[in-house]
């Protein structure tokens, strides 16, 4: 089935996000390419986002934008790896920390308002970014690998085929097959079943928003 457009599932408003049909910007800092995934409020821009998903090509070492108030989670995507050096914060934390992404898949968290440099194993890598305003929201990043029943319950859940294909049935939906770099966007499920087949591997973004 090919989804175009949104779908409505038991309540839940289901956007399929294709990988292909991205558009490539430059960093913050000029340092490089991103790709918006999605964001909200939708077309925020990167001073009055809530949360925003993103994939970057980094081609070369140097440091990282730094983003007040947010929260960052990053994931190696592809590349032989890159090692994140974050230096201290001026309030008696001395030298520096190093988040070592080099393998597929592999995780690090740290605050926008952190110094981070980054220096590449072995040439180009791409990353998937997860940038939340904390003030706002919160969200949590896990991988889910081949076939597996969840249920979806916080605020909105993005699944981000980041290995393979898969294929997700939300609901009573009929199945929708994702590809390396697509992602199905899932606002307000509400304990809404999710079943992925295939030997894949997605990257499940759960977002809950701050209660006012």
């Amino acid at each position: 089935m090919a989804l175009h457009g949104t779908l409505v599932v038991s309540g839940a408003t289901v956007t399929l996000i294709r990988g292909a049909e991205l558009v490539a910007a430059p960093w913050k800092n000029g340092g490089g390419v991103t790709r918006e995934v999605a964001a909200f409020p939708e077309g925020a821009g990167l001073d009055a986002f809530v949360w925003r998903v993103s994939v970057a090509d980094v081609a070369q070492a140097g440091p990282f934008s730094r983003f007040a108030g947010i929260d960052r989670t990053l994931v190696l995507l592809s590349g032989a790896g890159m090692l994140l050096d974050e230096a201290g914060d001026g309030r008696g934390a001395h030298g520096v920390k190093t988040y070592a992404l080099t393998q597929a898949l592999d995780m690090a968290h740290f605050t926008g308002e952190a110094r981070i440099d980054a220096r590449l194993v072995d040439g180009a890598t791409r990353d998937f970014n997860l940038m939340v305003r904390r003030d706002a929201a919160q969200g949590e990043v896990e991988v889910w690998r081949g076939a597996t029943q969840r249920t979806l319950s916080t605020d909105a859940v993005l699944l981000y085929c980041a290995q393979g294909l898969v294929s997700v049935t939300p609901g009573d939906a009929q199945p929708l097959p994702l590809e390396t770099g697509d992602t199905l966007r899932i606002d307000t499920p509400h304990a809404l079943s999710c079943a992925v087949k295939g030997e894949g591997a997605l990257l499940a973004i759960n977002i809950r928003y701050a209660k006012r």
